[in-house]
């Protein structure tokens, strides 16, 4: 199961596991006791129902607050029950064994206000801000119906009025349950208004008054408001390997082409620990540096070169300064955009070449050039986007060769597999307590060694039950560059979703190279092995960002449902099911490298 905390608190990689130790007997615990997996004893939960997971012998009957729940042949059960808001209390009861639940639904939107008062923490900006001259300030408050809200901020009152509702989006979760539809929330009042200002300054935190039925109170915001000077603006330099460009400034907000090491940029907004850059995207402050007296960058380039080195081509964009750039895959092109730029290009150099059948370019707007690399097939490989200097390096992988002997046909291809979870990381956690991690590990050795047997050079992230960190992960995959990089889990959903009734394979792709693999390898194991398909999806994952290799994360399973979690147990079905995805990867890679 993905680990990215995002997905929610709720999701069964965040349990606490109650059996005693990791060297249990699974066979025991289904025969001997009543035992519940998830949720914990005591759990809080936004969620309008919860499921349990766990197991007891088949030959009795298993009651939750009394109601009588259907079990697979094994003994395993998930159902779900409503929670109303606040406390709620379960029985979970085998013959005389009794387990005791107690669950907090917790609001999952908004707290009306008290009385004449704020809402809690409804005031915004609650961070500190920073804005350009004549640029939009808003303010918003949560406030009783009929209320007369203001701002006052610099000398000059702010006048927030009714909106007609709020309207609030699931988590980026809710896809997985197919739940991910907006919700009004009508009883709330949400109160806003917007000012500018053209003169430079700190001005302070604003303060919000309410008037209602005679009464009046005032509170001051906690982020300060300050309007920054064009003429003197910071510049930073991005000091982390890869700095994390976003839409906006938190990391609820989607990732953009990340700014590779040394890139400059000036700042024209702040908020909070995030810095908006000069063109338009934002970054946390601790991944970069401030270049004391330094002007905001503006580059020139001239001349470009490409070169071909072993399995790829590698171009050279020479620049005065190192500047944001962004990166758009296509089906047959690869466009990198140079920001803050301008052209005194005559002459490009690009020979014939496995992977490039044209560059194009243009300088689309007066700061922004567009380089757009036609490909001479569908497929794409990976890529590396760095400084030496100030001459941006590009590079394009090849398609692999593959091995002329049929018997081993991945000869000269390497395979990364990522055995999802181990150490201190649960994972998911079947019905009897058995960790994800433990089948993780268990398929990605068979997979290994049917690849082994094909040819193929095989790196895996661990081969023993040990910690091994996200980014460790990530960088074994940008060091050892693979032709392909496969992180292996099995699935668990929210506390909204249906466990008895949610089953498959699915499989989990971000870059373009990655996307055609991932359906071919849900189409291909659902066929193949007559499972059902839980679906595709693009997913911002710590495990499907490496982008110098088609990087797939494979969710085979669901471990929470009572009856796959048999399927996903047995060492029969184990073994088919690493032979056909290597059979698919070989499959696939004979297919796309032809094209």
């Amino acid at each position: 199961m993905m680990i990215e905390p995002k997905i929610g608190a709720t999701l069964l990689c965040s349990m606490i596991f109650w059996g005693s130790s990791l060297t249990y007997s699974v066979q025991a615990q289904t025969e001997s006791s009543l035992f519940l997996s998830y949720p914990p004893r005591n759990h809080r939960t936004s969620s309008s129902k919860l499921f349990f997971i766990g197991t007891a012998n088949p030959r009795g009957d298993v009651f939750i607050n009394g109601q009588r729940i259907d079990r697979s042949p094994a003994g395993h059960f998930a159902p779900s029950f409503p929670l109303k808001m606040g406390a709620n209390s379960f029985s979970v009861r085998y013959g005389d064994q009794e387990i005791k639940v107690n669950v907090t639904r917790v609001a999952a939107t908004p707290e009306p206000p008290q009385g004449v008062n704020f809402a809690a923490n409804s005031l915004t900006p609650s961070r500190d801000i920073a804005r350009l001259p004549d640029e939009l300030i808003c303010f918003g408050a949560i406030a009783p119906a009929n209320a007369n809200v203001s701002v006052q901020l610099n000398r000059r009152s702010i006048a927030l009025s009714p909106q007609p509702q709020i309207t609030q989006l699931p988590p980026n979760s809710a896809v997985l349950t197919a739940q991910n539809q907006p919700t009004a929330i009508p009883t709330v009042s949400q109160y806003q208004g917007c000012t500018s200002a053209s003169n430079s300054g700190n001005f302070g935190q604003p303060q919000f008054l309410l008037s209602l039925d005679g009464k009046n109170v005032t509170q001051q915001g906690s982020g300060a408001v300050e309007i920054l000077s064009p003429n003197n603006l910071e510049v930073i330099e991005v000091t982390a390997q890869a700095g994390v460009a976003r839409t906006g400034p938190s990391t609820n907000y989607s990732r953009l082409t990340p700014l590779p090491q040394g890139t400059r940029a000036g700042v024209t907004g702040k908020e909070g620990e995030w810095l908006r850059l000069d063109y338009g995207a934002w970054i946390k402050q601790s991944e970069t540096r401030t270049l004391v007296g330094a002007t905001p960058p503006q580059a020139i380039i001239r001349s470009i070169l490409s070169r071909q080195i072993p399995g790829a081509t590698e171009i050279t964009f020479p620049l005065t300064t190192p500047i944001p750039v962004s990166l758009a895959q296509g089906e047959k092109t690869f466009t990198l955009t140079l920001h803050n730029t301008n052209t005194q290009t005559d002459t490009i150099r690009l020979d014939d070449d496995p992977l490039i059948k044209r560059l194009d370019w243009q300088q689309v707007a007066p700061t922004q050039v567009e380089y757009t690399f036609v490909l001479k097939s569908e497929s794409q490989w990976g890529y590396d986007l760095r400084y030496q200097g100030t001459s941006l390096i590009l590079t394009l992988k090849h398609p692999p060769q593959l091995g002329r002997d049929s018997s081993q046909p991945l000869r000269g291809i390497s395979i990364l597999l990522d055995p999802g979870h181990g150490g201190d990381e649960f994972g998911a956690r079947g019905p009897n307590g058995l960790p994800e991690k433990v089948v993780n590990l268990t398929v990605s050795k068979l997979l290994q060694q049917e690849l082994l047997r094909l040819g193929a050079t095989v790196y895996m992230t661990r081969e023993t039950d040990v910690d091994v960190s996200l980014a460790q992960r990530m960088e074994m995959i940008h060091n050892l560059n693979p032709t392909l990089a496969l992180s292996i889990h099995y699935n668990a959903l929210p506390d909204s979703g249906d466990a008895i009734n949610t089953q498959g394979i699915g499989m989990f792709w971000y870059h373009t190279q990655a996307h055609d693999l991932s359906v071919f390898l849900q189409n291909y194991l659902v066929e193949k092995l007559n499972r059902p398909s839980y679906g595709v999806f693009w997913n911002n994952l710590a495990l499907t960002r490496p982008h110098r290799a088609p990087s797939v994360l494979l969710e085979l399973g669901f471990m929470i449902n009572p009856v796959e979690f048999e399927w996903i147990t047995n060492a029969q079905e184990q073994k088919k099911l690493a032979d056909a995805i290597a059979q698919a990867i070989t499959t696939w890679l004979q297919s796309a490298a032809k094209q």
